[in-house]
């Protein structure tokens, strides 16, 4: 289970293939693969099965992109068009609350729903 602050580590592609690659070729065991790259054997598993069913383009990264508002949220020091974009983000996100039916007080911080 993961733990608050944890940082995972990603894999690129090539990363992937270069450490399933003697798994695939039959020239190492799973599980020794995985205790010299200190990697658990399903992920191994997983890589290896994705590849086997689509090739080098099953072990391409495909997670999204996070909300683009927390990139500007938690950093400090912005430039004047970061600030401009995040505050451009904020009058969409309630322009949106509010054609939905969201009543935004003060802030944004209390927020109710009114039908």
């Amino acid at each position: 289970m993961a733990r608050k602050g944890q940082k995972f580590k990603t894999w690129t592609t090539e990363e992937k293939y270069k450490i399933i690659k003697p798994i695939i070729e039959m020239e190492t065991s799973l599980s020794k693969v995985a205790k010299q790259n200190i990697i658990s054997n399903s992920m191994l598993h997983r890589w290896a099965k994705k590849y086997k069913d689509e090739g080098i383009k099953g072990l391409e990264n495909k997670k999204k992109p996070g909300n683009p508002i927390c990139k500007y949220s938690k950093r400090k020091n912005l430039t004047k068009e970061e600030q401009l974009e995040y505050e451009n983000m904020k009058l969409r996100i309630e322009n949106e609350m509010l054609k939905k039916g969201y009543l935004v007080k003060g802030d944004g911080t209390i927020v109710k729903f009114m039908k």
